[in-house]
């Protein structure tokens, strides 16, 4: 990021910080905000050095966690906050990520079973599309 840019702070606009702990408190800080239908929910983070690959762009590891998080953390709301994991998880990487950009993630819940959740999401900055991911949940004890 160029050295004349002032950082877009989340806090500013109404996204509140995550506490996380475990892994997704090493790779944070992750952000969040009600959509403003207030159906759901959107996650955020900014890219950060420590994100970069050697190519100078976000690390290709580091969005699939994001895009997991944000997808687990979606199906967890649907399960009704019941611990669940992913079974699958796939993604697609349309664009890269630049350090300052504020990246952000959101999921639909496709279908929910008794025992799993089938979910989509799209990651993105700004109005460019970044990762497009699609997986499956398991609820655990289900």
């Amino acid at each position: 990021m160029p050295d004349d840019m002032t950082p877009f702070d989340p806090a500013t606009t109404g996204w509140k910080r995550m506490q996380p702990d475990g892994y997704p408190g090493l790779i944070g800080p992750f952000w969040f905000k009600r959509d403003a239908d207030g159906g759901g929910f959107r996650y955020g983070f900014t890219a950060e050095a420590r994100h970069l690959n050697l190519g100078g762009v976000v690390h290709g590891g580091m969005l699939m966690s994001f895009a997991d998080d944000v997808l687990g953390m979606t199906v967890w709301e649907a399960a009704g906050r019941k611990p669940c994991t992913t079974v699958q998880l796939s993604t697609q990487f349309i664009a890269p990520v630049k350090l300052g950009d504020y990246v952000v993630g959101r999921a639909e819940v496709l279908r929910t079973t008794r025992s799993v959740v089938f979910v989509r999401g799209l990651v993105s900055v700004g109005d460019r599309t970044i990762v497009h991911a699609d997986g499956i949940w398991k609820i655990l004890g289900a």
